[in-house]
């Protein structure tokens, strides 16, 4: 199983009202493929790029994504997220949603950097390719 390493880009996401929409607008744009990814009740999507594999998401503006800003949002891989969590915060940044496992443990922070840039962080072994699971 590959992982990324920490310290590079592991994902790239929109978070919008119309994801319909915007996931059209890209098709056409870019030229990615959709791929929906089940949520609760709806799909988002993976968009492909041309051999297949992902190159970004784009999700609704629903659910657990509800209090997102519909901007491209990074996520950055990082070894430590608690730590690194905490680092932003006390250089300049904020949080703006950390998600949580039912037993306490954060999975992701988004938050902003001290010029209000929006951004997410994810610990390196969440970021796995799941296809090499199997």
């Amino acid at each position: 199983m590959e992982m990324i390493p920490p310290g590079r880009l592991g994902w790239l996401d929109l978070t919008v009202d119309a994801a319909p929409e915007v996931r059209d607008f890209y098709s056409r744009v870019i030229g990615w493929k959709p791929e929906g990814v089940e949520m609760d009740g709806y799909d988002d999507f993976n968009m492909l790029d041309d051999t297949g594999e992902p190159a970004a998401g784009i999700c609704h503006r629903k659910g657990m994504n509800a209090g997102i800003p519909p901007v491209w949002i990074p996520y950055f891989i990082v070894e430590d997220i608690e730590t690194a969590t905490k680092q932003a915060v006390r250089n300049g940044g904020e949080e703006v949603e950390l998600r949580r496992e039912e037993d306490g443990t954060l999975v992701l922070s988004i938050l902003k950097d001290p010029a209000g840039a929006v951004f997410a962080l994810f610990q390196s072994e969440e970021m796995d390719d799941e296809e090499d699971e199997d």
